[in-house]
């Protein structure tokens, strides 16, 4: 009975179908009574195309951007291999370098003993402060350190760069073989428009571009601003200006209300 109904559905097949092709692709191999090996083709191809789609996801720029960017000897190539070789590029233009107007944000109460002039941030407030006097500030939104990544401190701003080069240290080119040795400043660069270096150390106060990221805990010590945002502030630092990190500030030193005036 089974042989007798196979039958009459191949004999369907044929009519509505011009070939056991088409209708292997409605009802699959099992349909024909035994499963069929796929050529050495179609075998090859689903995954080239995994490995193509893998080679393009390794190519997004979403990396940390909280890494060394001054000059560093290394050959990441040497490491490779001849697959990751192909497409790697020592250098990576980091795309346009637009003009960035500075956008001023919320001036609000500052009760604070810092002088006018120094950078305070608030990192579990995720908030910058700059110190205005007269009992006011501007009041920056930053993204910060990741859980284990957060540090308190004292800093002196050692040097401010627009478009800043990043180049990404040898431990992550070796998660990520395909990254380049430098990429060029630039909108697609994730240190973004303008960093302020903090002393010797590799932590720094940068744009970003990629603006959803503020607000959060993502980073590995840096503090991320939006591209207009760090080009306001770095208008007003200077080398030797001081940077107050603290894991909280008191509630009572800085208001949410907006203070009456700007500078």
């Amino acid at each position: 009975m089974i042989s007798t109904l196979r039958a009459g559905l191949l004999a369907g097949a044929a009519i509505l179908f011009t070939s056991p092709a088409q209708a292997q692709f409605l009802f699959g191999d099992s349909f024909w009574g035994q499963p069929q090996r796929p050529s050495a083709a179609q075998r090859s191809t689903p995954r080239a195309g995994v490995a193509a789609q893998r080679r393009q996801q390794a190519a997004i720029p979403a990396w940390d951007d909280d890494e060394d960017d001054r000059p560093q000897r290394a050959a990441p190539a040497q490491n490779t291999t001849p697959a990751q070789r192909g497409p790697w590029k020592a250098q990576w233009d980091g795309g346009a370098r637009p003009a960035i107007s500075p956008a001023a944000p919320p001036v609000v109460s500052y009760s604070g003993p810092q002088a006018a002039g120094t950078v305070v941030i608030d990192t579990r407030g995720r908030a910058l402060y700059y110190v205005l006097g007269g009992g006011r500030a501007y009041r920056y939104s930053i993204a910060v350190g990741r859980e284990g990544f957060t540090w308190a401190g004292t800093q002196r701003v050692s040097r401010v760069q627009a478009w800043p080069d990043w180049r990404p240290p040898a431990e992550m080119r070796k998660r990520q073989p395909n990254l380049p040795i430098v990429m060029t400043g630039g909108v697609h660069n994730p240190l973004g428009a303008k960093a302020i270096y903090l002393g010797s150390t590799l932590y720094r106060i940068h744009g970003t571009n990629d603006s959803r990221s503020i607000g959060s805990a993502s980073s590995s010590g840096c503090f991320r601003m939006t591209n207009a945002n760090v080009t306001h502030l770095a208008s007003m630092v200077r080398i030797g200006t001081t940077v107050t990190v603290l894991r909280g500030l008191p509630r009572n030193i800085a208001s949410n209300s907006t203070a009456a005036g700007r500078s």
